[in-house]
């Protein structure tokens, strides 16, 4: 009978002996005239606008994604959910994907949605955005969508 043992890293980000999982948390809030709060921009969210909810770090592995939406955006608004790198240029071993979390994730009613995509984790080789594709519709109400992605902080590779 053989022994066969599976190539692996002992690489282990911080000092605690419990590991480095980790949730990052990002809000896509709009106003009453569908404008992103806390943005750089006053106009409305637009169908096929991209919004930046914020950053994922270099070396964080993506594992699974959770959607909150506490309040309903306007009417038929759907979304993908996805990463870009910030300095945006693609990477061929872990290429930028648009909706690797969501694809068409109905922003219009309330409720909690898992990762619906079953993509394997990977470990970004450099800082992402972390993007909401607005689908379909502009917005023209207030809405709130909490996201929590979740992995695992490896440090830079």
């Amino acid at each position: 009978m053989a022994t066969i043992t599976r190539k692996f890293s002992s690489q282990q980000f911080g000092g605690t002996p419990y590991g480095n999982k980790t949730s990052h948390h990002f809000v896509l809030e709009t106003n009453a005239a569908g404008a992103l709060v806390n943005s750089d921009s006053t106009a409305a969210i637009g169908a096929t606008d991209k919004v930046r909810l914020g950053l994922l770090p270099q070396g964080f592995r993506l594992d699974d994604a959770l959607a909150i939406i506490s309040d309903a955006f306007t009417a038929t608004i759907t979304g993908d959910l996805g990463f870009e790198y910030v300095d945006g240029v693609d990477d061929v071993t872990v290429p930028q994907d648009a909706d690797y979390f969501f694809a068409d994730l109905n922003a219009a009613a309330t409720g909690r949605t898992r990762m619906t995509l079953a993509n394997k984790p990977v470990t970004l080789p450099k800082d992402a955005y972390l993007i909401w594709t607005n689908q379909v519709a502009a917005h023209a109400s207030v809405g709130r969508a909490d996201f929590y992605i979740d992995g695992e902080d490896r440090g830079p590779l």
